[in-house]
C-alpha cells in the first residue's frame, strides 16, 4: 500500500512538473507573439510629418503642394501637419532643433547656421525649391542711387542671420559700408516682412531686402524702387533662395516617408512649371488662407517672374552664401565643414525613377 502510495505521489508530481513546463512554454510562446506583434505595429504605424514653411511665394511649392494636397497624399497611410508657418528661418531651425518641425521650407542660411551649430547633428538639406524671387527694395525720398547714399540709412530684412539679411550685410561689406554694430552708419533692423511694409509706408525705414511677394508688394503697394535685384549679382542670375531641410533624426528613422513627401515636391515643382498661371492661382488662395489677403494679380505675377521653381539646391550658390555669412562673423572663428550638409540620394532616386537628370551636392 505504502509503495502504491509512493508511485501515485511520484506520478502526480511528474504531470504536475510536465504541467508547469507545459504552460511556461506556453507563455513564453504568447510573450513572444506578444513582442512580434507590438514590434510589428511599431514598424507600421502611421507617422505624422510635422511641415514648417513661410507664407511667401519664394516657398510656392509648400504653398501649392499643401493646397492641392498632393502631399498628403503621396503620403498614403501617414499624415501631414502643414498647420506651422513662420516669418523667417531663424524661427523656423528653432523649431526644427526642438523636434517640433521635421520637414521645412527654409533659407539656406539659417539652415547653413543650424548644422554648423549643432555639429551636423541637426538637419539635412534633402532638396532645393526656389531660385531667386528677393530684392533689395528703396524708397523713393530717400534719394539713393548707388551704394555709397546708404551711408547714415536704415534698412530692414526679415531676422537676423536669415538669407536675404546676410545678403543684405555682405552687400554693404563689399561696398566698403559698415552697420550701426560696426562703428559704421548704416542701420539694419530685423523686421517682420509685414511690419516693413507698414514702416517702408510711413517712412520709418529707407530700403528693405527682402523675398518675394513682399519686394512686390513694396513696389506696387508703398511705391518703392527695386534698387537691386539679388540675381543680377550671381553666376547665371540664379542663386538658392529656399531648400527643403530633414530633421536629422526624422530622415534617419523614416527615409520611406521623406521619400515619398520628395516624391510630392519634384511632382509639385513639374505642376508649377507646367501650368504656371493655375499655380499661381493656387497659391494665391493658399496665402489668403493663411494670412488672411489675397495679392493682386500685379503683385503675384511680379513675384513668379523674379522667381525659378526648382528642385536642384544650387549646392555652389549655398557654398559661397556660406563663405558670406562667415566673413560676417556668423559662423565661428573657424570656417565650418559642410561636406555632408546635403543628402540627396533619396531626391536622386526620385528624380531617376521620373527619367530626370540628377542633382549634385557641389
Amino acid at each position: 500500500m505504502k509503495a502504491s502510495s509512493h508511485h501515485l505521489s511520484r506520478t502526480m508530481a511528474i504531470l504536475v512538473f510536465f504541467s508547469l513546463l507545459i504552460t511556461a512554454c506556453g507563455n513564453d510562446s504568447n510573450a513572444n507573439n506578444s513582442t512580434n506583434s507590438t514590434s510589428g505595429n511599431k514598424s507600421s504605424s502611421p507617422v505624422t510629418v510635422h511641415l514648417g514653411y513661410f507664407p511667401n511665394i519664394t516657398h510656392a511649392v509648400a504653398l501649392v503642394g499643401v493646397a492641392r494636397g498632393t502631399f498628403a497624399q503621396a503620403l498614403g497611410n501617414d499624415t501631414l501637419d502643414a498647420s506651422k508657418t513662420f516669418n523667417a528661418g531663424p524661427a523656423l531651425m528653432e523649431a526644427l532643433s526642438a523636434g517640433d518641425i521635421d520637414i521645412g521650407y527654409v533659407g539656406p542660411n539659417p539652415a547653413i547656421n543650424t548644422y554648423v551649430k549643432s555639429h551636423g547633428d541637426a538637419l539635412r538639406i534633402i532638396a532645393g525649391a526656389s531660385s531667386g524671387g528677393a530684392s533689395f527694395i528703396v524708397r523713393p525720398g530717400a534719394n539713393i542711387k548707388t551704394a555709397s547714399d546708404l551711408k547714415g540709412k536704415k534698412l530692414a530684412t526679415p531676422q537676423k542671420g536669415g538669407t536675404q539679411d546676410i545678403a543684405l550685410r555682405h552687400y554693404l561689406q563689399a561696398n566698403n559700408l559698415k552697420t550701426s554694430e560696426q562703428g559704421g552708419d548704416v542701420q539694419i533692423l530685423p523686421t517682420d516682412n509685414a511690419n516693413i511694409l507698414n514702416e517702408f509706408k510711413q517712412g520709418q525705414i529707407d530700403g528693405a531686402w527682402v523675398p518675394e511677394p513682399w519686394a512686390s508688394r513694396l513696389v506696387n503697394e508703398a511705391q518703392g524702387t527695386i534698387f537691386l535685384d539679388e540675381r543680377t549679382i550671381w553666376p547665371d542670375n540664379k542663386f538658392i533662395t529656399t531648400v527643403v531641410v530633414a530633421r536629422k533624426d526624422f530622415l534617419d528613422q523614416h527615409p520611406d516617408v521623406v521619400q515619398k513627401f520628395l516624391q510630392a515636391h519634384v511632382e509639385t515643382v513639374q505642376y508649377i512649371n507646367q501650368n504656371l498661371p493655375d499655380a499661381e492661382k493656387v497659391a494665391n488662395t493658399q496665402l489668403k488662407k493663411l494670412t488672411g489677403k489675397a495679392l493682386s494679380s500685379k503683385a503675384i505675377d511680379g513675384s513668379f517672374k523674379r522667381l525659378d521653381i526648382t528642385y536642384d539646391p544650387l549646392a555652389t550658390t549655398l557654398f559661397k552664401s556660406a563663405d558670406n555669412a562667415y566673413a560676417l562673423g556668423f559662423l565661428g572663428h573657424s570656417k565650418p565643414d559642410l561636406s555632408n550638409i546635403f543628402s540627396l540620394d533619396i531626391l536622386n532616386n526620385v528624380l531617376s525613377s521620373k527619367g530626370l537628370q540628377k542633382v549634385a551636392a557641389s
